[in-house]
């Protein structure tokens, strides 16, 4: 595919990024694309390497080496429907996918991965630009009416497919916009939210019917659901975070992380903030605890709005600066990853426990750690390695233990796994209730936004089965 010897002459090019001291400034995104040009060289890098392992390593099964090649020629709408044959929305995962899809390229056994997410996103954004993405509307209709609850990946992608295939698809979200984790969790500078309103109105184009501010379980009936739909698709989040139990955890100035996220991307959409308190970082020393990549955009949106210091702690030993090729390709290698968010400003620590927060007249002001040691029976404390941090405002990122099971889930009876999320499986996605199937986070716990996109495209190929007896959309 692409250019033969495209990858011996031609070095790999990402697009770039606005400037820290420009970027820090607003809450846009920052990138800056490559040129028409540049990004058809880089389609020609993607070699002819017989086992193409980047399909495996994409959640999706993206036809990269396809789509590479029609850029590297110049068919950018072709390239399009290839791309579109198995994403919904890349412009989405374009932007904030991690894209295990490089990590698996045969040119990473060099470091030198083909800019696959760069030539992915630069695909779906001409295509916008260009009018070439129009709604798909079914020719004639089932008759049969499903029930999509949660509009994140998961549930947009099932919407799409299923009102694709003729069905009447209503999407039930609690909060008062559409898009889930993608809307409120994610910050701005990372994923502009008119790309969701964008999509939303190609949906709506199709027949999808999105009904915001409606949280099954509270003030939605579930059982009218079960009456009233001929199916049910659960695509909610995995919404219940992992807390830290340590002494002095009920000071003021100690939230979850997506708590200040949710604040923040309310904030930008002009949406009003219904908590009691404000969470702002201006002027106050910022402490997150947990190093992925809610953590890290904790970080990006307290550098954004002044704070004074951040630290990012992390429980886990600080991983190597490269893998090992031999032993994790083309597997998503542990290794040590730098953010943009990281780039503007924040001192990280490793291997370091939260023995207890203290505070003054009610307000956390200090973190006391200590660090550990790892080895192969698993952690231990340093002896003497006590320390302190100044702390005004400290943000859990620990990730997310299961769905929540109060209200919705558990007024429709559904069974878990042992780890607390939706039980079905991956063949039929079906619940252990009639008529109710379960995808995205939700049944796999928390994860990518790729992995959601999979779930719920074949989430809806098992219902339009389950509702016809037969389908023809893709999985």
């Amino acid at each position: 595919m692409g250019k033969p010897t495209g990858f011996m002459e031609i070095e790999r090019q990402e697009r770039g990024y606005a400037p820290v001291e420009k970027r820090v400034k607003s809450y846009d995104e920052f990138y800056v694309p490559l040129g028409d040009e540049d990004v058809s060289a880089q389609g020609a890098r993607c070699m002819d390497c017989g086992i193409p392992f980047c399909h495996n390593g994409c959640p999706v099964n993206n036809i990269i080496p396809e789509w590479n090649d029609l850029v590297y020629h110049g068919d950018w709408q072709q390239a399009l429907d290839v791309l579109h044959s198995t994403n919904n929305f890349p412009e989405f995962t374009g932007r904030v996918c991690p894209a295990p899809c490089e990590a698996a390229c045969t040119l990473n056994i060099t470091d030198e991965p083909v800019t696959i997410k760069t030539i992915e996103c630069a695909i779906v954004d001409k295509g916008w630009e260009e009018g070439w993405i129009q709604p798909k509307v079914p020719p004639h209709g089932t008759g049969k009416q499903v029930a999509v609850v949660g509009s994140g990946p998961a549930g947009m992608a099932c919407a799409q497919q299923l009102a694709r295939a003729g069905h009447r698809v209503i999407v039930f979200e609690k909060n008062a916009k559409i898009g889930g984790l993608l809307r409120y969790g994610i910050p701005d500078f990372k994923m502009n939210k008119g790309l969701l309103d964008r999509r939303m109105a190609q949906m709506q184009a199709e027949g999808v019917e999105f009904r915001p501010n409606s949280h099954v379980g509270d003030n939605v009936n579930a059982m009218n659901l079960l009456m009233n739909f001929d199916a049910i698709a659960l695509t909610g989040g995995s919404e219940d975070p992992r807390d830290l139990p340590v002494p002095g955890r009920d000071l003021a100035g100690i939230d979850f992380a997506m708590r200040f996220l949710t604040q923040q991307n309310r904030r930008v959409s002009g949406e009003l903030i219904l908590d009691s308190q404000d969470i702002t970082a201006t002027d106050k020393h910022v402490v997150v605890i947990g190093g992925g990549d809610t953590g890290a955009d904790c970080v990006g949106t307290s550098n954004r709005q002044g704070a004074a210091s951040i630290t990012q702690m992390e429980i886990m030993p600080k991983p190597p600066e490269a893998e090992n090729k031999a032993l994790s390709w083309p597997d998503w290698p542990l290794k040590l990853r730098t953010s943009t968010s990281h780039d503007e400003g924040c001192q990280r620590e490793w291997a370091v426990a939260t023995k207890s927060f203290e505070g003054k007249d009610g307000q956390v002001t200090a973190l006391n750690c200590i660090r550990l040691e790892w080895g192969a029976e698993g952690m231990k404390e340093i002896a003497g390695s006590e320390f302190q941090i100044k702390a005004d405002l400290v943000f859990l990122a620990m990730g997310f233990v299961n769905p929540i099971h109060e209200g919705m889930l558990n007024s429709f009876g559904v069974e878990y796994d042992p780890r607390g999320n939706v039980l079905a499986d991956t063949d039929s996605y079906a619940t252990t209730m009639d008529k109710v199937f379960a995808a995205g986070d939700m049944r796999r716990g928390q994860s990518l936004v790729v992995w959601a996109i999979r779930e719920g495209r074949q989430c809806a190929r098992s219902i339009d089965q389950f509702l016809m007896g037969e389908t023809n959309l893709p999985r």
